[in-house]
């Protein structure tokens, strides 16, 4: 009985081998699958992938706590350049409408012979329209002249647009010094015939009020020497600064 005994335990092998065996393949396996994702270039797979196998192979540091090899596309870049395709397009929407403005300015001077005292340019910072001061005020004083106040009415009208814009009416004058029981510099001057110039505008009821603001400069912005009687002409002007507008914010978008 003995012997049968010990010949019957010696038919049966040892299989704790088998334990390690199966761990073996099992790492095996998802070599395999990270070559296999790697190989894809799939790199938001990849990093789905990645976090799936760290969760389950915890102890020790795994090839899946290692970045990937290859540069991500996440939904952060995809977002990034549909915020930029946007504002692209409003950009140029606001340039051709900017461009209109002054196609209807350059209208309105040409049909009245005012090439020489009004004059229209884009800026960086929106649509200038320029009147010589020689137009509106006689010297030394800021109240628009009578014969002048139609054509600053008309020009009112050419401000009234679909989308309000940001309106502001500076004052310029040269460097010749004035002191009067009005004035007492170039600044004074030139804030008051902006604002006098402005008022006027406002008359007009179809513009708002808060979207216009008034500055003076006074000799200090020249666009020309005021060593001759031309330069001089140049310089004392108003600008009417028609801003352009920004595009507007997408949902998410960080703002400063």
């Amino acid at each position: 009985m003995r012997k049968n005994k010990k010949k019957h335990e010696e038919e049966h092998a040892d299989e704790t081998w088998l334990v390690p065996y199966s761990d073996l393949l099992t790492l095996l396996l998802a070599l395999f699958i990270v070559l296999f994702a790697m190989s894809s270039i799939d790199a938001v797979k990849f990093s789905q992938m990645a976090r799936s196998f760290n969760s389950t192979f915890q102890g020790g540091t795994g090839v899946m706590k290692y970045p990937s090899p290859f540069q991500q596309t996440t939904n952060e870049g995809i977002t990034t350049d549909r915020v930029k395709n946007k504002q692209n397009s409003q950009a140029e929407q606001e340039k051709q409408e900017m461009l209109e403005i002054k196609d209807k300015m350059d209208s309105y001077i040409n049909a009245n012979n005012l090439n020489v005292q009004l004059m229209t340019s884009l800026t960086p910072e929106g649509l200038m329209l320029t009147l010589r001061n020689d137009i509106l005020f006689d010297s030394g004083t800021a109240q628009v002249r009578a014969q002048d106040y139609e054509m600053a009415k008309e020009i009112s009208q050419l401000l009234v647009m679909d989308h309000p814009r940001e309106v502001v009416i500076s004052g310029h004058t040269d460097n010749v010094p004035i002191h009067n029981a009005q004035f007492d510099s170039n600044w004074h001057l030139s804030v008051m015939r902006a604002v006098n110039f402005m008022k006027i505008l406002l008359e007009n009821q179809n513009l708002d009020a808060q979207n216009f603001s008034a500055k003076g400069f006074g000799e200090f912005k020249p666009v020309a020497t005021n060593d001759t009687p031309e330069g001089r002409l140049s310089n004392r002007r108003v600008e009417i600064l028609i801003k352009s507008v920004d595009p507007e914010p997408t949902s998410g978008e960080v703002q400063n």
